[in-house]
């Protein structure tokens, strides 16, 4: 378990979050000296883009007055908060600075690397992994789907009157997309999390017609 503060605010990093990033990094196929390096960059790149993430939630939220501790876990991390009486907006706005604040720094990269002087292989293939890392994960994240960013974010603008819209709305797209990426990618890995999220917001919707 790895402790520290930033900007006065303190985060824990659990031991499986580097194991998940191992494993996305592609240890089965490190083969080589050269492979391990790579996959040591792309740890890296996961921790720099998604602590980036998770600071744009807690520092919009304390600046509604709330207290903040980032928590980094198995296949990425959350920002808990508590201390201040939060409107639906400014939830909405805590929500939407995670993967905001992501998109700026995969913009950031992408227009740097063309201005660099010459980059090592190495430096060039951890530069674009943070620029994809920070484009997937928050484009993952934006998806409308409970409990990621964009599913909290519909469910604050919509309201509580309307969870259903809500739920039925976080079950077709998971199922969608979590069909696209299995057909894209071959991994099931976001397929595998994307069919949970659609499963827990069925048992839901079925909670709630049984109350």
């Amino acid at each position: 378990m790895i402790r520290f503060s930033i900007f006065g605010i303190p985060v824990e990093v659990q031991p499986f979050f580097w194991i998940s990033l191992v494993i996305l990094g592609g240890a089965m196929g490190a083969d080589s000296a050269a492979a391990i390096f790579h996959i040591l960059l792309f740890v890296l790149a996961g921790f720099i883009s998604i602590l980036v993430h998770e600071l744009g939630h807690a520092l919009t939220a304390r600046a509604f007055g709330a207290q903040c501790a980032i928590t980094l876990q198995s296949f990425g991390g959350y920002a808990a908060y508590s201390g201040a009486a939060l409107n639906r907006w400014q939830r909405f706005l805590i929500t939407a600075a995670g993967p905001g604040i992501q998109i700026l720094l995969g913009l950031a990269v992408l227009l740097l690397i063309p201005h660099l002087p010459q980059v090592s292989r190495e430096g060039a293939y951890f530069l674009s992994t943070l620029m994809l890392i920070s484009f997937f994960w928050s484009i993952l994240n934006l998806l409308p789907v409970l409990p990621l960013d964009g599913g909290q974010m519909l469910n604050a603008a919509l309201g509580p009157d309307r969870i259903k819209i809500t739920l039925w709305t976080s079950i077709i797209v998971a199922v969608a997309a979590g069909l696209g990426m299995f057909s894209y990618t071959r991994s099931i890995i976001f397929p595998v999390f994307l069919g949970m999220y659609a499963w827990q917001a069925f048992q839901e919707l079925r909670a709630m017609r049984h109350s």
